[in-house]
């Protein structure tokens, strides 16, 4: 056995990870990386004291057409980035779940297995990462409103986000498990002073990309002209849906080579070096202290 996965709920993941790391094995946690941030920086330390390998679930950056919008922003094709609107709605919570003895619902609405947010951190740091992964922008203050609104539940099941960035960039970050009929609507426009890009997660192999001189673009997945790290990403031919499991399977896939390598002292092509790691977890865990921290406080802008 060469490596771990760590696939239960939040408040088991530390004490896993913490005793496969102890015991020489590398691990890949799903997400939130643990039940706060506490945890997660004894973890990282771990991480560094050790050398092994961690990565992080965050499978959304793992679609090929999230890879191709992080290249052409990185190549500075939308200009510098003004603007980034992120939103993740569901509905499936809308009433009160977890008392019908539904496991994934009791679970996500419990503080002592999520931890101190529920939407919010059980899908707000989804569309956390993902704003912060496209851009490679890190947010550096925020201004959060979180609400309850299923009678009996202890943690919120909807919130709202604004923005700072460290290049002077804003956002709105809304994650939500009370809107009604919505299924895994994670959404993504980002907008610079040349153009902007949309990627919705229901409609995966298609990036919109707009411009201020020129018609609307519409690349697909397995098209022609896309960059090589969006190639690398793309397990079908183009035109078959490049879905949710894929993206899971390009996280493992990636850091499996960067296993491989570290055990055989062999190199990797850095196009396989990209996956979440446990720097990423630290800024989910951050982001939910936060954004907790700020919707509780009189001041509201709180520092990241």
């Amino acid at each position: 056995m060469d490596f771990v996965a760590i696939v239960t709920p939040n408040h088991a993941h530390y004490g896993t990870a913490k005793l496969a790391l102890e015991n020489g094995f590398a691990v890949i946690c799903d997400t939130p990386l643990c039940f706060n941030l506490k945890e997660a920086r004894s973890l990282k330390r771990l991480v560094e004291k050790t050398g092994l390998l961690f990565a992080l679930t965050h499978n959304y950056t793992g679609y090929p057409m999230v890879k191709q919008a992080r290249e052409m922003v990185a190549k500075g094709r939308l200009g510098r980035i003004r603007k980034i609107v992120v939103e993740y709605p569901q509905g499936w919570l809308s009433t009160r779940l977890e008392a019908t003895a539904q496991k994934q619902a009791a679970w996500r609405t419990d503080p002592q297995r999520s931890g101190i947010a529920g939407a919010m951190g059980d899908i707000g740091t989804h569309a956390e990462n993902l704003a912060e992964y496209i851009t490679g922008l890190q947010i550096v203050r925020l201004c959060a409103d979180l609400h309850t609104f299923v009678k009996g539940r202890a943690l919120d099941d909807d919130g709202s986000v604004l923005l700072q960035f460290d290049n002077g960039a804003r956002g709105i970050l809304y994650a939500s498990q009370i809107s009604a009929g919505e299924e895994n609507n994670l959404r993504i426009r980002i907008y610079g002073e040349k153009g902007g890009l949309e990627w919705a997660q229901m409609e995966p192999n298609t990036l919109l990309v707009r411009w201020l001189d020129k018609p609307l673009e519409v690349l697909r997945t397995g098209g022609p002209s896309l960059y090589p790290v969006a190639a690398a990403h793309t397990r079908i031919p183009a035109g078959h849906p490049e879905g949710y499991l894929e993206a899971f399977a390009n996280i493992y896939r990636n850091f499996a080579y960067c296993l491989r390598a570290q055990l055989s002292g062999k190199k990797v092509k850095a196009v396989y070096r990209d996956f979440p790691t446990v720097d990423d977890g630290i800024r989910g865990m951050r982001f939910i202290e936060k954004v907790v921290a700020s919707s509780r406080s009189k001041q509201k802008w709180t520092k990241f």
